[in-house]
């Protein structure tokens, strides 16, 4: 057994436990872990440096949870646009595939609590119908091993799956989504690496959302994907009291940058049931990104995107640096907040329209070349016409 499968073996991952190690009461305990599974492996565990904070708030069940009743299960409505039990086909040429309902540390802000954590709802099982939809669908290029997350199956499973995908055609790209090497990055070995190395183009997708979770631990592990040629991007979820907060941001996608982990997303909280505690304003998440830009590398600012309600996709959110126009110039203002004004470009369409319409007006101004009769004359023609 491998040293990251005897820390999850000692995790912390029932009602008992909160009880015991956080003082819990025991009817409450219980049902937290019946809302959503609980699971703490001891490395995340050690990153908590007092209760209530940002490690604490992530992994840490809340009595708020159970106030939620109102909010949706499935809120991006995945299950909409899920041919088969373990694909999420929402965009043209990119699908989800989910591999396995476990994680290594169940996050109390999960947007797929619905599933997560129940081996019946993501199994093993439904691999085959993925990889058959999949390869029935020529249009799709790009697939995001998911689930769960795919790096809790062992080493074979998941090359199994991986080579399966690369045994398709029109696949070129494979991503993988996993939390690992930021809540066990001991999960990240040579072995895995050496293997990965074998199916590129490989991507992953990471989550980090706090600068306290950029350790050394978490440095080696994106430094050994980056090593094995497997470019890593990170996706944070903004939260209330997690990482609400600009110098916080800006200290958290510093310090990815120096773990060679370019920033990707900054998602806004998802509208999930049981999660609804962690969301923020809009406005802090613009503001956020208002502040991060012109003080650190535009490499170190992530998109800010709402994943729409009900299967609308993600939109990407900007501060307004675009204030008006003034004639043919653009009034643009920058991080300080000074004015400028840019003169833009002429449409071509519109360019031709106006020499059109100069060419018109030329012509509209000449004087007609008509005949002009006098009464006396009108009456003189209409006679000779008579007698002929």
């Amino acid at each position: 057994m491998e040293l990251w499968q005897e820390m999850l073996r000692a995790s912390i991952d029932s009602g008992k436990d909160l009880v015991e190690r956080f003082g819990f009461e025991k009817e409450l305990a219980e049902k937290l872990n019946s809302l959503f599974h609980i699971r703490i492996n001891p490395y995340y565990l050690s990153l908590i440096r007092y209760p209530g904070d940002p490690i604490w708030k992530q992994c840490i069940p809340d009595a708020e949870e159970l106030l939620d009743d109102d909010s949706p299960l499935d809120p991006l409505n995945e299950e909409a646009d899920s041919p088969v039990p373990s694909i999420t086909h929402r965009y043209p040429d990119r699908v989800l595939f989910l591999t396995t309902s476990q994680c290594s540390m169940y996050c109390r802000f999960c947007t797929r609590k619905r599933k997560v954590g129940d081996s019946g709802k993501i199994s093993m099982k439904y691999i085959q119908s993925g990889l058959d939809y999949i390869a029935a669908h020529p249009e799709i290029r790009d697939v995001i091993l998911s689930g769960g997350d795919p790096l809790m199956l062992t080493d074979v499973m998941l090359e199994k799956i991986i080579a399966g995908l690369r045994a398709i055609p029109h696949i070129e790209i494979i991503r993988l989504g996993t939390k690992m090497p930021c809540v066990l990055p001991q999960r990240i070995t040579p072995k895995l690496t050496k293997m990965l190395k074998k199916y590129h183009p490989i991507y992953v997708n990471t989550h980090f959302n706090h600068p306290w979770e950029c350790t050394p631990e978490a440095k080696k592990a994106c430094e050994m994907l980056a090593d094995a040629g497997i470019p890593v991007g990170n996706q944070a979820v903004l939260m209330k009291d997690v990482n609400d907060n600009a110098d916080v941001m800006l200290e958290l996608h510093r310090k990815l940058l120096f773990m060679r982990v370019k920033p990707y997303y900054l998602y806004q909280a998802d509208i999930t049931k049981g999660a609804n505690h962690f969301r923020t304003p809009v406005s802090v998440g613009l503001d956020i990104i208002d502040k991060m830009r012109g003080h650190t590398s535009g490499l170190a600012i992530p998109h800010y995107v709402i994943d729409a309600p009900g299967g609308g996709g993600k939109i990407p959110l900007l501060p307004q640096y675009v204030l008006g126009k003034n004639g043919n110039n653009i009034i643009l203002r920058n991080y300080k907040y000074d004015i400028y004004q840019y003169p833009d470009v002429e449409e071509e369409e519109k360019k031709q329209a106006a020499q059109l319409e100069k060419k018109y007006m030329r012509k509209r101004k000449r004087p007609a070349h008509k005949k002009t009769y006098k009464p006396e004359q009108a009456q003189t023609d209409s006679v000779e016409v008579e007698k002929k």
